[in-house]
């Protein structure tokens, strides 16, 4: 079954670049695009979106009140928000993960990254663009980098290609990526990925990457 989008963006340029590139996929069905933040959540309540891909500027509302109204919803099952913002300042990305995005990319993205990002959103996980992950990366090495001792049994617990997948999801590697580089299969990284979420018990990927830091399984530059 094909995955149902939704996308808002006020740039017509925008929304029918992103219909034509995700209607190309297999498995994702574009079921309406519009520059409202209302339509998009009056569809929210109707058509019953697994995803809403948002720009920020929208008429009608902000792409950030989108998000937490989205939130707020009580709908069955609830869309998940993927942000495709056109910048990635300090305060859009604070703004952003504040208010519950599934996703976060910017202008720079792939296609490939965007279904990327689709995907992980309908399946629970959270997908941020390289250069957004590697902006968190930079603020968790200006922190205190001593070891959390408590992390250290979790860490420890890990098997050798847990930690390996750990390391490059850190690194700010998408699922296809850490692939590549392991040699391994797309499904088997999302299978390590579920269990590194079990034993460190955190709910996405930017939590894992507190985790490697945290635990000093990352070593700051």
């Amino acid at each position: 079954m094909s995955l149902r989008v939704v996308i808002c963006h006020e740039l017509p340029i925008v929304r029918d670049g992103l219909t034509a590139a995700l209607d190309a996929e297999d498995d994702i069905e574009v079921i309406g695009a519009t520059d409202s933040g209302i339509q998009a959540i009056l569809w929210a309540r109707t058509a019953q979106p697994d995803v809403i891909v948002t720009g920020l500027t929208l008429y009608g509302i902000p792409g950030i009140e989108l998000i937490k109204r989205v939130r707020q919803e009580k709908l069955n099952p609830q869309p998940k928000v993927v942000v495709f913002a056109m910048n990635h300042s300090d305060q859009m990305i604070t703004e952003v993960l504040r208010a519950g995005a599934d996703g976060l990319l910017v202008k720079e993205a792939t296609t490939d990254e965007i279904g990327a990002a689709i995907r992980a959103a309908a399946s629970g996980q959270i997908m941020l663009a390289p250069l957004v992950a590697n902006r968190l990366v930079s603020w968790f090495r200006r922190q205190d980098s001593r070891p959390d001792e408590q992390l250290r049994p979790v860490l420890a617990a890990l098997t050798p290609r847990e930690r390996q997948v750990l390391l490059l999801i850190a690194r700010g590697k998408s699922t296809d990526e850490v692939a590549s580089e392991l040699a391994i299969g797309v499904t088997t990284v999302r299978t390590h990925l579920y269990r590194l979420r079990c034993k460190l018990d955190v709910r996405d990927r930017a939590q894992m990457v507190s985790v490697a830091y945290r635990s000093g399984l990352m070593v700051p530059a």
